[in-house]
């Protein structure tokens, strides 16, 4: 079966939350750019804006703005309802309440809707997806990662994460991924045994912690790197895109 709207609970966050989610510098934000599994945050739309540049993957840019507009609205309520049920998981420090996070997340996801026919013509949202992308190997500065892999540790396995790293790994020469916990809030059991494979396959990975917190424990990332960009071990690198 192939993939469908109606599979898709759309929640997009903004440019802001994905500076501070990344740590991302004014020097990061000047880099060739690659945002994975973006939905409809407001992250291109703001790089855009602000005159820099960044190409967004989702499997949802296949459809119309109209299409995933309407989604957006059919499966708002039923987030709010949840949000308000779980509200003890979240820590209410900069968005203070559930009602002022709903007014966050539409705001980015309006924006979202108005910038998006006018980016798919400039090519900066592509419907595409992990584990296997259309770039060209190096093609990118930096992949970011959110709220997608180890967050469904439980719907995606070990298998699915570790191809869709090393695919990030092959188009860009830095990787960051955020956050590391599973949709229950809890540190994902894949986390140690891709910080392994990475090592083992030459890599340079570190756990950060980043100044951002809203899901409670939520506040590290990976950042990974070739040990050396220029002269990576091809031969270590095949191992883990072959594992």
């Amino acid at each position: 079966m192939g993939f469908t709207l109606n599979s898709v609970v759309p929640w997009g966050r903004s440019f802001e939350e994905y500076v501070a989610m990344f740590d991302m510098t004014d020097e990061d934000l000047a880099l060739r750019i690659l945002g994975c599994g973006d939905g409809p945050s407001s992250f291109n739309s703001g790089m855009n804006k602000r005159g820099y540049t960044a190409i967004s993957i989702d499997p949802i840019y296949q459809f119309g703005v109209e299409q995933i507009g309407k989604r957006i609205e059919e499966t708002y309520g039923d987030i709010m309802e949840q949000l308000n049920n779980n509200r003890e998981d979240y820590i209410w420090d900069t968005i203070k309440s559930v009602e002022e996070l709903g007014k966050v997340r539409m705001s980015a996801m309006r924006e979202f809707l108005a910038d998006y026919e006018k980016g798919k013509q400039q090519w900066r949202y592509l419907a595409d997806s992990l584990p296997s992308l259309q770039f060209a190997d190096g093609q990118f500065d930096l992949a970011l990662c959110s709220h997608f892999l180890f967050l469904y540790t439980k719907q995606l396995s070990f298998e699915f994460h570790h191809m869709a790293i090393a695919e990030m790994c092959r188009v860009a020469k830095e990787v960051r991924i955020f956050p590391l916990l599973d949709m229950e809030g809890l540190p994902s059991p894949y986390v140690a045994k891709i910080l392994k494979e990475l090592q083992r396959s030459g890599y340079t990975v570190e756990v950060q912690k980043v100044p951002y917190e809203f899901q409670r424990g939520g506040n590290q990332m990976i950042k990974i790197r070739a040990s050396n960009i220029e002269n990576t071990d091809m031969e270590n690198r095949d191992v883990l895109l072959s594992c």
